[in-house]
């Protein structure tokens, strides 16, 4: 598997050093390049990227703002902020950026990152979670009409594209509705808002792997579409099911 790379900072120099520390990493191809926020996120709609490299003062668009778009559009896409200025940590925290790397840095700590995005982690929960089942529909808004689904049917719900997709296990349905908006009509109990652009019915959870430094991936039962937990909420997770406090 290649991991497809880009560099936004409007730095050239620093551009030229990213590029040649990542060029001896192995199964990685850096396909694009900005110099600024505004670039960046057109480069990414444009193509299929896995990693972003941001700076965080860039003109215009500065690397946080930058980083919002990209996650809005691309979930999974793992932001690495390598910048000079560490009081932007807590917001780059609240992103759940992959990484925080402090300019000057050292190679080794770049490679680091890297070959931590690559590695398959093994450290799996597996769920036996009870159902519950709600007989009552509720009704959706969408881009061409409008769909009558129960709660239980719903796997996920995610930001993709700028728009919030409605994942069942039989169709995928776009709707005028905001994540926030989501989680206050779907039952609170059975649901949980995962991460910024997930909300997942947990019944419907397979298993639960690390996936990056704050976040893990969720696999569900019975279909082979996955979305992301952050670290926080699958601490919340694991309080649900009376397993945060047990000891050894």
């Amino acid at each position: 598997m290649v991991i497809r790379i880009m560099i936004a900072d409007d730095d050239k120099h620093m551009r030229f050093v990213l590029k040649k520390a990542l060029d001896k990493v192995e199964d990685i191809q850096i396909v694009a390049e900005a110099t600024t926020g505004h670039e960046a996120v057109g480069l990414l709609e444009a193509q299929a990227i896995d990693v972003a490299f941001l700076d965080i003062d860039m003109p215009g668009l500065d690397g946080i703002e930058t980083a919002k778009l990209i996650l809005d559009i691309r979930p999974r896409c793992k932001i690495i902020f390598v910048t000079a200025h560490e009081h932007y940590m807590s917001q780059a925290f609240e992103l759940y950026a992959y990484d925080y790397i402090i300019k000057p840095f050292k190679l080794e700590r770049l490679h680091k990152t890297i070959n931590r995005i690559k590695e398959l982690m093994e450290n799996t929960w597996q769920s036996d979670i009870p159902k519950k089942v709600h007989q009552h529909e509720l009704l959706f808004k969408l881009k061409d009409g409008m769909v009558l689904l129960k709660p239980e049917d719903i796997i996920l719900v995610e930001r993709e594209n700028r728009s919030t997709v409605i994942i069942t296990d039989k169709a995928k349905y776009v709707t005028n509705k905001t994540l926030k908006e989501m989680e206050h009509i779907l039952p609170e109990d059975d649901f949980i808002r995962s991460h910024k652009s997930y909300i997942l019915r947990i019944d419907k959870i397979s298993t639960i792997s690390i996936y990056g430094r704050w976040t893990y991936i969720v696999k569900f039962k019975n279909c082979d579409i996955d979305a992301l937990l952050t670290k926080e909420k699958a601490s919340e997770l694991e309080k649900r099911f009376g397993i945060g406090n047990q000891e050894d």
